[in-house]
C-alpha cells in the first residue's frame, strides 16, 4: 500500500511545475516544529483539548518524532492507512508495526504498550471485584482482553459462590481459526484455584461469533468433567469483535 502511494505521488510530482515541485518538497520535508502552532498536535491539545485532535495527531504525540522521509504526523497516518484504522492497528504486535519506514523498536513497543493499557482500563472500570451473573457481564470484563487478538485463545475464569471472578488462566492459544484445549488441564486449573464454578471463554479472530461443532464438543467434554468434580460450567462465551455467543443463552449447556 505504501509503495503504491509513493508511486502515485511520484507520477503526480513529475507533472508539476518547478514552483509546485518546490512547494511540494517543502511540505513533505516540513517537521512538526516548522508547522503553524495551530497545526502542531501538542499545541492543539494544549489550546483546544484532546477531542480536537485526529487519530493521526494523537498517535504523533506518542511517537514524538518522524523519519527523514516523513514527519511524525505523516508516519502516524501511514500506520492508520496501512492497518485500516485504529481498531485493526490496536490488534497488531510491535513487530508488525515496523513495516512502516521509521517505525523502530522503541516506537513500536510504545504503541503496543498504549493499546494494552487501553484494554486494561476498560477491564478496570468494572472495579476490583467483578461479578459474572450474565453473558453481558462476562463480555464487558473479558471482551477488551480477547476481541482484538489475531490468534484464537482459550481462557477459563474461576468463580466463587457469589459468582465473583477470583482469577483467570489462558489455557491455550493457536492459529487464526483454532486452538487445542485439554479438558483435563481446564479442570486441573479449576481445582488449583479452588473454583466453585468456571466460565469458559475463547475468541474468534475472524469476527464470526457462531459456534463450531468442535466448540460444542469441547464444551460437552469439559462440562462432563466438571460434573464429576462438582465444578459446574456456568457458560461458554465466544467473543468475536463486537459480537459474542453465549452457550447457555442458546441452550447448548446441559
Amino acid at each position: 500500500m505504501i509503495l503504491l502511494l509513493l508511486i502515485n505521488l511520484n507520477r503526480e510530482y513529475k507533472h508539476m511545475s518547478d514552483q509546485e515541485q518546490f512547494e511540494a518538497n517543502d511540505f513533505i520535508k516540513r517537521t512538526v516544529k516548522e508547522m503553524n502552532p495551530d497545526e502542531q498536535p501538542r499545541e492543539k491539545l494544549t489550546n483546544y483539548g484532546s477531542e480536537s485532535l485526529s487519530d493521526a495527531e494523537l498517535l504523533a504525540i506518542l511517537l514524538r518524532t518522524g523519519s527523514p522521509k516523513m514527519n511524525v504526523i505523516q508516519m502516524s497516518q501511514a500506520l492508520l492507512d496501512h492497518f485500516d484504522g485504529l481498531r485493526y492497528l490496536a490488534r497488531k504486535e510491535w513487530q508488525d508495526l515496523k513495516v512502516i519506514p521509521g517505525m523502530g523498536k522503541v516506537k513500536s513497543l510504545t504503541l503496543e504498550a498504549v493499546f494494552e493499557l487501553s484494554r486494561r482500563i476498560q477491564m478496570a472500570s468494572l472495579g476490583e471485584q467483578v461479578q459474572i451473573t450474565s453473558p453481558e457481564d462476562a463480555v464487558a470484563y473479558f471482551g477488551p482482553k480477547l476481541r482484538d487478538l489475531t490468534k484464537e485463545v482459550f481462557m477459563v475464569a474461576f468463580l466463587n459462590n457469589a459468582k465473583v471472578v477470583m482469577g483467570y488462566k489462558k489455557i491455550s492459544s493457536g492459529g487464526s481459526t483454532a486452538t487445542i484445549v485439554d479438558p483435563a488441564e481446564v479442570m486441573r486449573q479449576a481445582v488449583m484455584n479452588e473454583a466453585n464454578s468456571i466460565l469458559l471463554l475463547h475468541n474468534h479472530p475472524s469476527g464470526n461469533n457462531k459456534e463450531s461443532k468442535a466448540d460444542i464438543q469441547l464444551t460437552k467434554r469439559i462440562t462432563k468433567s466438571g460434573k464429576l468434580l462438582g465444578i459446574p460450567v456456568d457458560d461458554h462465551i465466544i467473543i468475536a469483535g463486537d459480537g459474542y455467543t453465549s452457550f447457555r443463552a442458546k441452550g447448548l449447556l446441559d
